[in-house]
């Protein structure tokens, strides 16, 4: 069969080469998501992920003002590393660093290697320790479960795809190139990168609360968070436009996972809300495709 230009000056020859690319990349660069178990794909090691974590927070430090002593830097600090114990079974092998940035942003974030840092704007939202544990556990688990190395190879495979297809189309008019690669645009826009942006989030939410009850925070706070959150994002856009899912289907899933949220959290802690040294083993987190809605 030949696979050279069909009709129209369309080549095939770029998409099939890029099909083959594409079957051996995606089974070749496949692991697996702690807690979950959902099989994710990974082109980079461990290592070259936390030297670029390393330096971009370097980076973001220095063009910030980092509050570096005082009662919120102790409060984030406590939390952060209670929430890092908690994850212990899980780490890696990160060097945890918490720093707190003061700016008016409602923000926090975690980059890979455990660099950690949380913008004084969020600490009104979230109000107390419990809320403040819900934001960073959110933030400790995308570093976790790798989703900035994610991102990157789902990126990578994209540009791959676009050249494949500019190529393919190169013997057609101009006009029509450019309406097919403005269609590859947006359909891997809202059909690729912002679905699965939004199932990042939904894991390190379903991630980060696991952890949170493993550290003895009240998990019921979660909930609580993302309605105070929701109050300030009036206005957002449809959630098929957006990157994270919306306020209403994150308190709705909290709801459903906080069971065994709470179950997690009667087996890990003592009466006195301390974190004990042997747990209660026989609470199965490891969540399937339907249980976080992946």
């Amino acid at each position: 069969m030949y696979i050279g230009r069909g009709r129209g000056g369309f080549r095939w020859w770029p998409i099939a080469l890029f099909g083959v690319f594409l079957v051996y990349y995606y089974f070749s660069n496949q692991e697996e998501v702690p807690l979950t178990g959902r099989k994710q794909l990974v082109d980079i090691s461990q290592e070259q992920e936390m030297a670029l974590g390393l330096q971009s927070y370097n980076q973001i430090l220095s063009q910030s003002k980092v509050v570096s002593q005082g009662e919120v830097v102790d409060v984030v600090r406590g939390i952060g590393q209670r929430i890092a114990k908690a994850a212990a079974d899980v780490d890696p092998g990160f060097q945890w660093e918490f720093n707190v940035i003061n700016s008016e942003q409602a923000n926090a974030f975690a980059l890979p290697g455990g660099k950690v840092a949380v913008y004084t704007g969020i600490l009104p939202v979230a109000e107390n320790a419990d809320g403040l544990a819900a934001v960073m556990g959110h933030e400790i688990a995308h570093a976790i479960a790798r989703h900035g190395a994610e991102r990157m190879a789902y990126q990578k495979l994209i540009q791959f795809g676009s050249m494949a297809a500019s190529v393919a189309i190169g013997g057609m008019d101009i006009n029509t190139q450019r309406a097919v690669m403005g269609a590859l645009g947006v359909g891997s826009q809202y059909g690729v990168l912002l679905p699965f942006s939004r199932k990042h989030e939904t894991e390190a939410d379903y991630m980060g609360l696991v952890f949170l009850a493993r550290a003895c925070f009240d998990p019921t706070e979660a909930p609580r968070l993302w309605q105070r959150m929701g109050k300030l994002s009036k206005g957002a856009p449809e959630e098929f436009m957006s990157t994270h899912p919306s306020h209403e289907t994150r308190i709705r899933q909290f709801q459903e996972w906080m069971p065994m949220a709470l179950k997690i959290r009667e087996s890990y802690c003592n009466s006195q809300g301390k974190m004990v040294v042997n747990p209660t083993p026989g609470v199965n987190v490891r969540g399937d495709r339907e249980r976080v809605r992946m």
